[in-house]
């Protein structure tokens, strides 16, 4: 009698990640790679990950969007303010290849967690931080959500210059979305590079950086050159007659 065969492990299985991120970014990227079978922790405090209470619902704590970024994990409660919360989590993070995180690492270092005190107890770990700017940056510190990066990245000037109307976000986490895929690659990467060289790093993902990446690929133009060759933007994308057409 035969039955049905076992499930691929997927190209990520034996990879652990310790996910501190809540919200889009972090949980995102932590999905993917669940998705590909990484065996994915994710840490919430006793209030729960903010998007829980993010209708609409069919149970209460369990929104939609939260749904939709949390698969493939597993999950425990600890408060991380608290001697024992703080102590579950280094343990945890002894046996694990990465840890994820999104507040800003001075937040991190008050609670115990800075990358020395992780590193201290586990050198192999890759140890990322995923949030609004970088720390060498003159923005580095501030708090930063999907439509101010939209924004700040010109994302919505860029609608008002090929639409001729007023300045829209994309209605969408886009921001959140392309950058978590960032966060993906770079955590993977660092693995990688950990189980070569038998140390671990510190790894830095902000979503300003990120996102202007990815819209000066398109957009710098003839800024690209010194001097340069013209004005920004690339002309095909920015046509006014790119749209969709009603049938």
């Amino acid at each position: 009698m035969t039955g049905q065969p076992a499930p691929a492990a997927g190209p990520l299985a034996g990879v652990r990640i310790l996910d501190l991120s809540s919200v889009v970014m972090g949980p995102y990227a932590t999905q993917v790679l669940g998705d590909l079978g990484a065996d994915v922790i994710k840490v919430e405090p006793p209030a729960g990950d903010n998007l829980r209470a993010v209708g609409p619902m069919r149970n209460p704590g369990m929104g939609h969007l939260y749904l939709h970024l949390n698969r493939n994990k597993r999950s425990v409660v600890l408060d991380l303010k608290t001697p024992e919360g703080l102590e579950a989590c280094l343990k945890l993070a002894e046996s694990c290849d990465a840890l994820l995180y999104n507040i800003r690492p001075q937040a991190m270092a008050r609670l115990g967690l800075s990358y020395e005190a992780v590193a201290a107890r586990n050198p192999r770990i890759v140890y990322l931080g995923a949030y609004g700017f970088g720390e060498a940056g003159p923005y580095a510190g501030r708090p930063a959500y999907d439509d101010l990066i939209q924004g700040q990245t010109g994302i919505a000037a860029l609608y008002a210059r090929q639409s001729g109307e007023l300045p829209r976000y994309a209605p969408l986490t886009l921001a959140d979305r392309a950058v978590g895929l960032h966060v993906g690659i770079a955590l993977v990467s660092a693995v990688l590079h950990a189980r070569a060289a038998g140390r671990g790093q510190q790894v830095e993902i902000p979503m300003f950086e990120g996102m202007a990446h990815l819209v000066l690929g398109d957009h710098l133009g003839g800024a690209t050159f010194e001097p340069p060759l013209g004005p920004t933007g690339y002309a095909r994308l920015l046509a006014p007659h790119r749209r969709a057409t009603p049938r």
